[in-house]
């Protein structure tokens, strides 16, 4: 059901590139650019994406989608039958799975797919999930087999707290999708969510096309800077790497281009939310999104949060500007399974990690299939992607990463030792399907682990004389990270209050006049005229009125980080507790006492404040002449 909604987005499977060894690497090294087998059967299969062995084709996904339809008819229908129990709470969970394992596969390969009609064929199924997700979620004969359960409370006072959790949560997403509503206006609500799903799919789709220019619009000598098709150049970015400062200023002002297509579809769905919102009992979409998360509600625990971080910060963020502007003068004057050592096999890592043609240029997680406890007695292994777009291995060197890629892949892997080391009945609640506020909780903390020499030093190494990194290099480099930290908290402030905003109370005005007003009060620079940024900020699907997860998911990694394991970060026992207090429980358990539980003690607004203010500033003149240096 809404389990698939609540998974985070990311990516698609590859093959590694051919490679020829120079040098003896670590097991690490060795694994990474090894020469991928022709045939990865994970599932003793040889045959089928994922081991499905209808997905030898495109045309496969119809035939998974009909039966994944049909098993729904089945377990709808035994759900109405049961006596209330823990088998109702049993069957909600397999019809989610039922829905959740085509959905999800079908939302990576629509994304991740080098064949258009592999994509194509994923994208209708998942249409045709979604929308049958949108009529359970308003099923009266469905929602009245959970509540008599719910309304039992001797039968519920037997059942374990992972699965009264659960039951709770299936009951939330009966009330928000309108159960409680006449049927007219159920089917109302139905109608919404289904264009709710064009137009997510309209934006998102959207917000990642290139802008086109004639080419006679631009100078001659950066040309070559850009994608050319016939006499036009396509902008695809920001171009915010580009030494050259027109580069950067033209793919800024052309990329962000007002486009008025868009703009429409972003007030639509606006729109089409806050009415949903409303007609389900709430007072905006914002209040709708965030019950259920440690925020609970937009009102004082969200906005007292925005409120007291961006205060500490503005002096120190106009610093940060005036650091960049002086460095811009003076730099330019013009392994497949994962497998405890103990308890055996714990799921499937499919890494994709190589950049190649027409591939999304973006780093990022799916979950394929998510794990629970069978009848049987065994439990169901997870399956997930990990998507890179890393640099292809040459004749004389191995892919060499870059500090932010090595952090981008740990990052990443922190969100599939979410979905390898969790270990919840139910797989509504498995891994990263939790509250947004705390899905990034793991993979932020791994950033931690990736800028700590005594991490590093068990694989970072030359990959030619094997030796590690210096400590010096790598205490430069966390200083470096610091740069301009005040400015990156503050610009995540100004997005996460104009998500907030959007998704409010409506306004009389337009986004672009929201996002001005905003940019004027939260942010150090100015808005660039005829500009609509918000086009562009394609998070507004996935994380409408909860962009503000991001900073408190990092300030929970940051309290944990510093308080269980910067003084050893390998330290197994602590390794232990994270994993039991945190990791192990998925979305099963309130995020706010799995927090309680790693720190030993509940965090207030004051501690999430200070975990972000603190030390994000390094001292510039030493950062500076260290550099030179």
């Amino acid at each position: 059901m809404s389990a698939c909604k609540r998974l985070l987005a990311v990516l698609r499977p590859g093959r590694s590139p051919l490679f020829r060894r120079v040098a003896t690497w670590s097991p690490v090294g060795a694994a990474f650019n090894a020469r991928q087998q022709r045939k990865l059967d994970l599932f003793h299969r040889s045959n089928g994406l994922f081991g499905v062995p209808e997905l030898t084709c495109p045309d496969g996904f119809a035939a998974v989608g009909e039966r994944a339809l049909r098993e729904t008819e089945r377990l709808v229908e035994k759900a109405c039958q049961s006596l209330p129990g823990i088998i109702t709470v049993k069957t909600f969970d397999q019809l989610s799975d039922s829905l959740c394992r085509v959905a999800d596969l079908a939302d990576f390969v629509k994304v991740a797919h080098p064949d258009p009609a592999f994509r194509e064929a994923a994208e209708r199924t998942c249409v045709n999930i979604g929308t049958m997700v949108e009529k359970l979620n308003t099923n009266v004969d469905l929602c009245n087999s959970l509540k008599n359960l719910l309304d039992k409370s001797d039968i519920m006072a037997s059942l374990d707290p992972e699965t009264r959790r659960v039951a709770e949560l299936f009951m939330f997403d009966f009330e928000i999708s309108g159960i409680h509503l006449s049927e007219e206006k159920r089917k109302e609500a139905v109608n919404l969510n289904v264009r709710l799903l064009d137009l997510n799919n309209e934006f998102l789709v959207g917000s990642h096309l290139p802008n086109k220019i004639e080419k006679r619009m631009l100078p001659d000598h950066i040309h070559h800077h850009f994608s050319k098709e016939g006499n036009y150049i396509q902008i695809g970015g920001l171009h915010a790497e580009a030494t050259d400062d027109l580069v950067r200023e033209l793919a800024y002002r052309i990329f962000l281009y007002p486009n008025t297509s868009l703009l429409q579809t972003l007030e639509e769905l606006l729109k089409c939310r806050n009415k949903l919102a409303n007609l389900v009992g709430y007072e905006s979409y914002a209040n709708r999104a965030l019950k259920g998360t440690m925020a609970k509600s937009p009102g004082n625990r969200v906005n007292l949060f925005l409120y007291f971080d961006v205060l500490p910060q503005h002096f120190r963020t106009a610093q940060d500007f005036e650091m960049m502007r002086a460095m811009k003068a003076k730099l330019n004057p013009r392994n497949a399974a994962v497998v405890h050592e103990t308890e055996g096999l714990l799921g499937y890592i499919y890494c994709d990690f190589f950049h190649r043609p027409d591939k999304p240029h973006q780093d990022c997680h799916f979950t394929i299939r998510g794990g629970r406890q069978l009848d049987n007695g065994q439990y169901q292994l997870p399956v997930v992607v990990l998507l890179l777009s890393l640099p292809l291995p040459r004749k004389s060197a191995p892919t060499l990463l870059t500090p932010g890629m090595m952090e981008n892949l740990f990052h990443e892997m922190g969100h599939a030792m979410h979905s390898m080391l969790g270990r919840t009945r139910y797989q509504h609640v498995t891994g990263t399907r939790c509250a947004t506020d705390f899905a990034e909780v793991p993979s932020i903390l791994m950033e931690y682990f990736a800028t700590d020499h005594r991490v590093l030093n068990q694989f970072a190494r030359h990959y030619q004389t094997g030796q590690p990194l210096p400590k010096s290099m790598v205490t430069r480099l966390c200083e470096s990270k610091k740069v301009c930290g005040a400015a990156d908290t503050q610009l995540q402030v100004f997005y996460a209050t104009l998500d907030q905003v959007f998704h409010g109370k409506p306004q009389d005005r337009s986004t672009t006049d929201i996002l001005k007003d905003l940019q004027e009060k939260f942010y150090g620079l100015p808005y660039v005229p005829n500009t609509a940024w918000q086009l562009r900020f394609s998070h507004l699907i996935g994380y409408g009125a909860k962009y503000y997860s991001y900073l408190m998911s990092r300030a929970v990694a940051s309290m944990v980080w510093k308080q269980c394991f910067l003084k050893d970060p390998l330290n197994r026992e602590m390794g232990e507790r994270y994993r039991q207090e945190m990791l192990a429980h998925g979305g099963g358990k309130e995020p706010m006492l799995m927090v309680e539980g790693m720190l030993q003690r509940r965090p207030t607004v004051e501690d999430f404040v200070d975990a972000l203010v603190s030390d994000l500033n390094p001292d510039f003149e030493t950062f500076i002449m260290d550099s030179e240096a």
